[in-house]
C-alpha cells in the first residue's frame, strides 16, 4: 500500500509533530469577562418607542456592549451573550420587555 521510502520519511515526521504538540504550552484564559448586562436598569423604557436615543440610553444604563431590538416574528440567533441587551417590541412598536443574553 505505502512504499518503504514513504514510511521511512512519514513516520519520523509524524513522531516529531506529536512530540512538538505535546510540548506546547496552552494559552491560559484571561480574567477579562464580558460586561454583564443589567436589564432592570432600563425598565423605564417599557412602553416607549425603540428610537435611537431610547435604545442607546438603555444600552448605556444596563452596561451592555451590544443591543438588539426584536420585533414580532423577527428571526434572531439563539446564542447567549451576557453583554447584550435584547429589547422586545410589540406589533404597535412599543417596548414590552428587556432582557440580557
Amino acid at each position: 500500500m505505502f512504499s518503504n521510502s514513504f514510511l521511512r520519511t512519514a513516520l519520523p515526521v509524524a513522531a516529531l509533530c506529536l512530540a512538538l504538540a505535546a510540548c506546547a504550552t496552552p494559552i491560559p484564559p484571561t480574567n477579562i469577562s464580558p460586561a454583564a448586562c443589567n436589564a432592570e436598569a432600563a425598565r423605564w423604557a417599557i412602553g416607549r418607542a425603540p428610537d435611537e436615543a431610547t435604545v442607546e440610553r438603555a444600552r448605556t444604563e444596563t452596561g451592555s456592549r451590544d443591543v438588539r431590538v426584536l420585533k414580532p416574528g423577527m428571526a434572531a440567533t439563539m446564542d447567549f451573550r451576557p453583554d447584550r441587551l435584547n429589547i422586545d417590541v410589540n406589533e404597535r412598536g412599543a417596548i414590552t420587555g428587556l432582557r440580557c443574553g
